[in-house]
This record gives structure tokens, sequence and C-alpha cells, in this order.
């Protein structure tokens, strides 16, 4: 069984810029429920199909298989309900352990997530000076969700609580 176990932080500040090279994604979604969802999506000149579980904790069931990037395209084009996540992708290394960094566009922009994989739940990690707020538990900032609500749908208040990261708070 393929395991995802992953944590979310909104982005505070731009130090991680320094030493980020970035890759432009587009995805959207076959099909989602509370339980799962099929996504397809094209990151740089490759296209991916990934089915991923809903999460216990930081942990969910996550297989993703690589498809030709013309079928990827249509389906995009012609078969995602919803709108399309539109962002850029940075790996950063920090302390010797690898983050994502996803900056949004589109209906997204101004959303600045972090996300680092862990071997267990329970792992330690030391977040970088940028990593903010957690976010992990709060399903508004799943990628499936913010097709259905985009950040920019957010009211002010929504939009003041994530800007109101405060580094390490949960």
């Amino acid at each position: 069984m393929a395991t995802e176990i992953e944590r979310k932080f909104l982005v505070t500040g731009s130090q991680w810029r320094s030493t980020a090279a970035g890759e432009r994604i587009r995805q959207g979604y076959l099909w989602a429920d509370q339980l799962r969802s099929l996504r397809v999506r094209i990151a740089g000149a490759r296209a991916f199909l990934t089915l991923k579980s809903a999460r216990t904790g930081f942990t969910r069931q996550e297989y993703e298989y690589e498809i030709p990037l013309p079928d990827a395209q249509e389906m995009l084009a012609g078969l995602c309900s919803g709108g399309l996540i539109e962002k850029t992708r940075y790996a950063v290394l920090d302390r010797g352990r690898e983050w994502v960094v996803d900056v949004f566009d589109g209906d997204n922009e101004g959303l600045v997530v972090a996300e680092v994989e862990l071997d267990s739940e329970d792992e330690d990690v030391q977040l970088p000076a940028w990593a903010g707020r957690e976010v992990t538990s709060d399903p508004r900032y799943l990628n499936v969700n913010l097709v259905a609500r985009p950040y920019s749908r957010w009211t002010a208040a929504e939009r003041g609580e994530a800007d109101q990261a405060a580094p390490g708070e949960p």
C-alpha cells in the first residue's frame, strides 16, 4: 500500500525563495467525495493520475501513475469537474529536510502553503522560520476543496485568519 504522511503550513515571508527552483502545475479532479479523490496533474512536461483516500490524522493512501501528456491535457480540458488548480511548486531544503512550497495562481492567488512528507506521524519536525500556522487538519486547504471554494471566494475574516500565521502555532 502507498502511504503519504504529510503536514501542511501557511508560509510567512519570502526567505524560502532564495534557493528554490519552481515547476508549474495544473491539476483538476475527475472525481471526488469525502472518502477519495481522483486527480489529473500536469507538472512541467509530465502528467499523472493520482488516487487519494481521505486522511486519518496526517496519513492517507496515495497511488500515482504517470500518463501521456496529451491524455492529461484532454482530461483537464474536458473531464474535470469544477475549476483547476494552478500553482508553482518550489522544492526547498531546510536543515536537511525537503519541503515543497506551493504558490497558487488563478482563483487561489495569494495563497502560499508549505508541505513536508514524513516517515511517521510522530516524527519530530523542526519548522523553518517561514513556516507559519499549521493547517494540516483544516479541510479548506486541501486542493480538492480549493477547486470547489477557491481562496478568492473566502471572506475577509477567513483570509485574515489565514494571514495571521504565527510560527509553530497549531
